[in-house]
């Protein structure tokens, strides 16, 4: 029994060798080699599609896909073979995706996008600096009291949240199914209506499905106050990229930090590159996952004596 690792991150192999399967690195952008096309396990990470669409062909006695990414739409693309389980890297990108949301909230209250733009301009923005208001009503300029919606409450959100409860926000959470989750409220998503006008900042860690395109649309834009900012770590196919483009740019929202999009990297013609208060961020919240050995070696384990995976899809 072959298992095949990708060389597109530095994995520790020593954590899985003493399983019964043999251990081979192979290129994520290069065709399967002739020699390791009857592995029964193949983990993935920044394949490309031709990769993967290779694999699905050539890889017939393949049993088990380890994704090291938190979402599959990837392998799911590339047409395996319908007995093929695979697992996601679900929980692998938690720690680095909410500290990226972190940050680019603290980017939307504090400005530090605009303060770098009069900088360039060797200009003093003394908007920015000097006395100001403390937590005006009509502005998003700290976390202290502000009201965080976290659309998408899964691992990440639950990791995101008691970060921004520390800094004295009020975090309230979305998901399909409502309740209280480590002391955090989540509604359901009938709940918008009522939530949106109450949110400060709206964090959206959706996953990409037809359920959730388009979910941030024109008609829930305008749910928002004036003042809100939204930020995007989920799938860029969640928000209506012309919507939320409309709104900057008629002032009907503060502004907005984006991770993800629909077409990446994001074409010269979009509007979101000129949208007034809007930040573009490449698709840089993850890209490093996090303890990919010990989920390996935990469903390596599971997968030899017969017993259910972690992260099925």
């Amino acid at each position: 029994m072959k298992l095949l690792y990708p060389t597109s991150l530095k994995l520790d192999v020593r954590s899985l060798e003493g399983f019964a399967p043999t251990l081979h690195p192979y290129d994520v952008k290069a065709p399967i080699p002739d020699d390791l096309v009857d592995a029964e396990i193949l983990v993935t990470w920044a394949n490309s599609a031709a990769n993967l669409a290779d694999a699905a062909r050539r890889m017939t006695k393949l049993r088990w896909i380890q994704s090291l990414a938190a979402g599959p739409n990837d392998v799911l693309a590339a047409g395996f073979a319908g007995g093929v389980v695979l697992t996601t890297g679900s929980g692998l990108h938690d720690r680095t995706v909410a500290e990226h949301a972190l940050g680019m909230l603290l980017t939307g209250a504090r400005r530090f996008d605009e303060m770098r733009e009069w900088q360039l301009r060797r200009r003093w923005p003394q908007h920015l600096g000097g006395p100001q208001p403390d937590r005006p009503a009509d502005r998003f300029t700290t976390l202290r009291d502000a009201r965080v919606t976290l659309w998408g409450y899964g691992n990440i959100a639950k990791t995101l949240a008691p970060h921004l409860a520390a800094w004295g926000a009020t975090v309230r959470g979305v998901a399909r199914s409502p309740g209280v989750r480590d002391g955090v409220q989540v509604y359901a998503e009938d709940g918008l209506a009522e939530l949106l006008p109450q949110t400060d900042a709206l964090v959206m860690i959706l996953p990409g499905s037809d359920s959730t395109k388009d979910a941030l649309n024109a008609e829930r834009l305008k749910l928002l106050p004036k003042h809100a900012w939204v930020v995007n770590v989920g799938r860029g196919t969640s928000i209506d990229e012309d919507a939320l483009a409309d709104a900057l740019e008629k002032g009907e929202i503060g502004g907005a930090v984006l991770d993800v999009f629909k077409t990446e990297p994001l074409p010269e013609s979009s509007r979101l590159w000129t949208a007034p208060n809007l930040l573009v961020s490449p698709h840089a919240a993850g890209g490093r996952p996090q303890d990919a050995e010990a989920l390996i070696a935990y469903n390596l384990r599971r997968f030899l004596a017969g017993q259910e995976l972690k992260n099925v899809v």
